[in-house]
């Protein structure tokens, strides 16, 4: 391993005089940090692909890190077994580069005699991996940073099933990209002479149709028992959302569904938002403004690719209350529960799937109406990872979800799938209103007959070499000194996922469980520089359960800041 001296100087002899990136590192030739920053390690190929800031250097998005990794998914797919004329469908989103890495990624499978199905624009996560079932191809790769600033994009990579790779496949993956050094060169075909080969096929309406279709099927009632006039403003940050969602929307009925228009088109700069993470409550603020002026009674979001679907409802008092994603979870859980149970749907074993780190708030529902309940590592390549082992055991796929506001509804997408989603959440939103309630009407009364479920979030951002290690030591001090008690909360059982759980796979995770049912999990995010703490508590009363999470939180909190 070259120190991140080496590694710069490496590169400047590497690149040729006309190349961008060797301009963008004699700019920094005098930023000791920058150059460290850049090359202290290799970008790391984890959770299902790549994700950084781009960049000239190891520690980038760039060509180089792009192309090797998909010269080393070419060369798996060759020696996997696999069918390799099955082909590979690639899609991207709106960043800087996107459709850059999606062409040079097509080119190199072709160089390798691998067809690719390629989208020509840009199209939502879920379209990627409904298209992979579909086409039957081999594998799938989307160029997105999801919801990371405006500086980063990223890489995902699928398999045949249509769920991000893990486990064996990713090993494999990985074990291929190391053989390589970054300046190797690729087998590549020029788009054209592949196309003239017959080894790119460009994707388009068929295609969108087909995934409108699925999307369309997932409704669960018939529009009588629906009010399709409730008022409905939508955000695709500039993302791929905006015509998907704007099909769904005028198919299924919607009368009052309208768009924040700035927010409409394509913007790699996100030029309207802080950074195009819908969790965060700023993401909102057009479409308050919007859903105030059309007395909207539910506001909905997506990420730039799409997948992330996030929500807010009318307060009752003239603004809007944000859900988070156990809440907007366990709201859809019922509802879906609810229209099968009425349809005489409900019948045989149904499973559901939940991360590790989400809530009980979905459980407790999913159990009162006999659906198993199974939990998976956080992300959906583990949650959806999960559904051909719930198919092999005869149940029926009911619904799957994690706290991060994101949900796979319907197996046909095995990733989260924000526009399936936003169609059943104002199809839910009609239904209460045929009903004569709001939603929050309808959240309440799930507190009411299920306990008032409390949660919160708090992530640490500690960035480049000196954030990660202070991470390793916060995991290690806990991990290796667990106190007896945090406050006045008494540990009662501490559940270590670094070797594995149960039959849940290894990960750098730990539980605590505390004896009056509160509970908190910690994990150090696999996409982001940051540490991350997920606390819960469940009581009769709202704010009883409240108080609980925030003293759980703050008495944690002590422990870890004395963590240097």
């Amino acid at each position: 391993m070259k120190t991140p001296l080496e590694g710069y100087s490496y590169w400047l002899e590497k690149l040729s005089e006309d190349d961008p990136m060797k301009q963008e590192l004699l700019a920094v030739k005098d930023d000791e940090k920058e150059i460290t920053d850049r090359f202290y390690q290799e970008i790391v190929f984890g959770t299902a692909g790549l994700r950084g800031i781009c960049g000239a250097g190891t520690n980038r998005m760039n060509e180089r890190t792009v192309g090797r990794a998909t010269q080393g998914l070419a060369s798996y797919i060759l020696r996997s077994g696999e069918d390799a004329s099955r082909g590979v469908a690639i899609a991207y989103d709106c960043r800087y580069f996107s459709k850059e890495f999606s062409e040079l990624a097509a080119e190199i499978l072709a160089g390798n005699g691998i067809p690719v199905y390629l989208f020509p624009s840009l199209r939502p996560t879920p379209e990627l991996s409904f298209a992979i079932r579909k086409l039957g191809t081999v594998s799938g790769i989307n160029m997105t940073a999801s919801h990371n600033p405006k500086e980063y994009n990223g890489y995902k990579v699928y398999w045949k099933d249509g769920a991000q790779i893990s486990g064996e496949v990713s090993d494999g993956i990985l074990e291929e990209i190391q053989k390589m050094d970054l300046f190797d060169p690729f087998k590549r075909l020029s788009l054209a002479e592949a196309a003239e080969k017959g080894l790119v096929h460009m994707l388009g309406e068929e295609m969108d149709e087909a995934y409108l279709s699925y999307v369309l099927s997932m409704r669960q009632r018939a529009d009588e028992e629906l009010d399709l006039s409730v008022p409905v403003v939508y955000t695709p940050l500039n993302g791929a959302g905006s015509i998907p969602m704007q099909q769904v929307a005028d198919r299924r009925g919607f009368k009052n569904f309208s768009i924040v228009e700035v927010q409409r088109n394509p913007d790699p700069d996100f030029t309207t938002v802080p950074f195009p993470n819908p969790e965060n409550p700023k993401a909102f603020a057009l479409a308050e403004e919007l859903g105030k002026e059309m007395h909207a009674e539910l506001l909905l979001a997506t990420d730039p690719d799409s997948d992330r679907l996030a929500v807010e409802i009318a307060d009752g008092k003239g603004g809007y209350q944000s859900l988070n994603g156990n809440q907007t979870g366990a709201m859809l859980i019922a509802y879906l529960a609810e229209s099968m149970k009425e349809a005489g749907k409900l019948t045989g074993q149904w499973a559901m799937i939940k991360s590790i780190v989400t809530g009980d708030f979905g459980r407790v529902i999913c159990e009162d109406y006999g659906i198993r309940v199974f939990e998976a590592l956080t992300g959906f390549k583990n949650i959806c990872g999960r559904i051909p082992e719930i198919e092999a055991a005869g149940m029926g796929y009911f619904f799957g979800y994690e706290e991060s506001i994101g949900c796979a509804p319907g197996e046909a997408v095995r990733d989260k799938d924000g526009i399936c989603a936003g169609m059943l959440i104002m199809e839910m939103a009609a239904w209460y209103k045929k009903k004569g309630m709001s939603l929050l009407d309808a959240l309440q009364n799930l507190y009411k007959k299920y306990g008032f479920f409390a949660e919160d979030q708090v992530s640490i951002v500690l960035t480049g070499r000196e954030g990660a290690e202070r991470i390793g030591r916060i995991m290690e001090v806990l991990r290796g000194n667990a106190p007896a008690a945090f406050g006045d909360f008494e540990v009662r059982e501490v559940i270590d996922y670094l070797h594995g759980y149960e039959d849940i796979p290894a990960s750098n995770v730990l539980i605590f469980r505390m004896t009056d049912g509160s509970w908190f999990a910690m994990r150090p995010s696999g996409t982001e520089p940051k540490i991350k703490f997920y606390y819960y508590a469940v009581s009769k009363e709202a704010n009883e359960s409240a108080e609980k999470v925030a003293a759980l939180r703050d008495a944690v909190a002590v422990l870890i800041d004395g963590i240097a």
